[in-house]
């Protein structure tokens, strides 16, 4: 039996449109017919005392002639059946209400009525016709959903969803109720339980689902099988999302949520779209609003050009700067796939938002000097934000020379062409490895910031390899320097993830490393902020909070994946996790500052750090030397040299250079 009727839905799903509404259209007029028949019947007793076809022919025949036209004027007949709600149910309350009340004016004014129509069947004609019409539909959205009875009991009676994950919805708001109509429809997963935090709804039923507190989810696994909890809670803080992940770490369950409710407003993802816990949920610090006036200061109506535009925090810089309208925005970039995508993005935004902003994508290097000069010229560049670096820790290590060339002469070149075009702002992004580094990467970034702090303090300097060619300096040089950002490109979370999924193992470098964390929206924003607060040759630093254990967070999302992690304690775990030890360059802890000097600014979550820095010409002098060793693939002198540039410069085991290495085989 249910089987046909599972092929019949099918059958009428499938059907075209124009049949759809025609098939209504005859139902309605059958369900017209039926409620004013029951209305005589109700009132007098007696089926024999209705004529349709005799003395009340004229008011059945009127009755769909009246009735239909409302419907279709209040798109009864446009509302799609599995998705039928609240708007459609109060549609068909004042189609039938009107249908009603133009049934009475009929029946008034037609004085020479063959037989007697009672005026107390006009009302249990309105009421039944509620009943009938509207309640059939209701009928109908549960069958096509494949829901009869009530939302769960389909499932109970036939196991045809016994195959689905059965998931506990946690938040009973607008977001779960949505959520669960969407996994109904969808056949994913079946929604088994709410879990809520309001003690007014525990024990409730919302939309056939128990709702349970959270000092009860071992009962509601227990009760009804669930594996795994979807947060439905857009609007929560982030303080109050991580009290929850920590909280349901003990039980075995796999943890998702829901997008948030800007990602669902701008179109970006659908309520429907399940995605892992957001690792800053586990962070638990909320981003601090920004400050309007420090956010446009140096881009409202200029021309901003950011270099590295195609990368994690270039292209998010990229879509900051987008909203605060500058006049230009140039997006600097070496890979043209990078660029493209970014471009593509902006482009659709621009066009969505209607904003008058010019968008320019440039293919370039910023090992191209004259290719820098000629573009900030060409435009007449206000503001710079210089995004583009190597900054995978041993990656540089193993490509010394493109490390130095990259983030040292890079941003030599693109500061002394700011220099000569006379840009007014320049901002580097730096990095927490900048400090006290043991790597390549640190230390080449933290000769980047110093050049823009010799440079700041050089009213004319005279430009490296420039003979006694002055140039009036009227560029202002910021450094903002920042630990992790959540989800930039080689991101330890993504590769966390992938490894769980392939049932481990977890790799982790050393069991006591820590790091700090920043989401990238946060962080761009922190960087334009702190780009306008500068004197000129400022070292900002970010608050990122407290440091994060890495192997902790590794058993956090082992947790929150429903899976156990296996250890001593517990051989029998899901996912083991295992020490790799400490990459080329790679430091246990990251600092933020060199020195114990920070001052406050006026965002509280931006400090001035006062770091020692070198004379132009000290520094031009070091920059030569450094530039020829690389030349001669001399990698010992560069270790020399940075270590002499660089305060707390200490390099660890032995040169890993790829180049390096194979001469010295060829060697031996």
């Amino acid at each position: 039996m249910l089987r046909q009727a599972e092929k019949l839905r099918g059958r009428l799903v499938r059907l075209p449109r124009r049949q759809k509404r025609l098939i209504q259209v005859a139902v309605d007029v059958s369900l017209v017919w039926l409620a004013l028949w029951l209305a005589f019947y109700i009132r007098l007793g007696n089926a024999g005392f209705a004529e349709p076809f005799g003395g009340h022919a004229w008011l059945f025949s009127i009755a769909p002639l009246v009735s239909i036209p409302f419907f279709i004027r209040l798109g009864m007949y446009r509302a799609v059946m599995r998705y039928f709600g609240n708007d459609a149910l109060m549609a068909i309350v004042k189609a039938v209400s009107l249908s009603a009340l133009s049934l009475s004016l009929a029946i008034y004014w037609y004085t020479e009525a063959p037989k007697l129509i009672p005026r107390s069947m006009v009302f249990n004609y309105w009421w039944l016709s509620l009943l009938l019409i509207g309640g059939l539909r209701l009928v109908m959205r549960h069958y096509f959903m494949g829901n009869w009875f009530s939302p769960a009991s389909l499932t109970k009676f036939t196991g045809r969803d016994a195959g689905l994950a059965k998931v506990a919805i946690y938040g009973a708001g607008a977001a779960g109720n949505q959520l669960v109509a969407a996994l109904r429809l969808g056949r994913v997963m079946r929604p088994v339980a709410f879990i809520d935090d309001d003690p007014n709804l525990y024990n409730r039923s919302i939309a056939g689902l128990q709702v349970y507190s959270a000092k009860h989810i071992g009962q509601m696994v227990d009760d009804t099988g669930a594996v795994e909890i979807l947060l439905a809670i857009p609007s929560t803080t982030r303080a109050r999302r991580r009290e929850i992940l920590e909280m349901l770490e003990e039980y075995p369950l796999h943890v998702r949520s829901v997008p948030g409710f800007m990602d669902l407003a701008s179109g970006k993802v659908q309520v429907d779209d399940i995605q892992e816990v957001d690792i800053a949920d586990l962070l638990g610090r909320d981003a601090v609003p920004p400050v309007q006036n420090l956010l446009e200061r140096c881009i409202r109506r200029k021309v901003v050009m950011v270099t590295g535009a195609g990368g994690s925090i270039g292209s998010e810089l990229c879509r900051q700067i987008i909203a605060s309208r500058p006049a230009v925005l140039l997006m600097f970039e070496h890979c043209e796939f990078n660029l493209y995508s970014i471009h593509l993005e902006l482009e659709r935004r621009i066009g969505r938002e209607a904003l008058s902003t010019r968008l320019v994508p440039i293919l370039g290097s910023i090992r191209n000097e004259d290719r820098l000069l000629e573009v900030m010229r060409t435009w007449e560049v206000d503001t710079i934000y210089h995004a583009a670096a190597y900054k995978h820790v041993p990656m540089v290590e193993h490509n010394v020379a493109e490390g130095v060339l990259n983030n040292v002469i890079g941003t030599l070149n693109t500061a002394q062409a700011a220099v000569q075009a006379g840009v007014d702002n320049f901002v580097l992004v730096s990095t927490d490895k900048a400090v006290r580094p043991t790597n390549v990467m640190g230390s080449t970034k933290r000769v980047a910031e110093l050049i823009l702090q010799a440079l700041s303090r050089e009213p004319a300097p005279c430009l490296f390899n420039a003979a006694d060619v002055h140039h009036v300096n009227k560029t202002r040089f910021t450094m903002v320097r920042f630990g992790n950002v959540l989800g930039s490109s080689g991101s330890v979370i993504p590769r966390f993830y992938a490894q769980i999924r392939a049932g481990g193992p977890v790799t982790v470098t050393h069991p006591k490393i820590t790091r700090y964390f920043m989401t990238i929206p946060e962080a761009a924003q922190l960087v334009i902020q702190a780009g306008s607060m500068g004197q000129g040759g400022d070292v900002f630093v970010l608050d990122m909070g407290q440091p994060v254990k890495i192997a902790e967070l590794a058993e956090k999302l082992i947790h929150l994946s429903g899976l156990s992690v296996r250890s001593e304690k517990c051989p029998h775990g899901d996912i083991a996790i295992e020490y790799t030890g400490l990459r080329p360059g790679e430091k246990l802890y990251e600092e933020l500052l060199i020195g114990d000097n920070v001052s406050a600014t006026e965002h509280p979550m931006i400090m001035r750090a006062n770091e020692e820095h070198l004379d132009w010409d000290v520094l031009k002098d070091r920059l030569a030397k450094l530039l020829k060793a690389v030349d001669n693939d001399d990698y010992p002198q560069v270790r020399q040299l940075l270590s002499e540039v660089v305060s707390g410069y200490v390099p660890e085991g032995e040169i890993v250079d790829w180049i390096y290495q194979q001469r010295r085989v060829e060697l031996e």
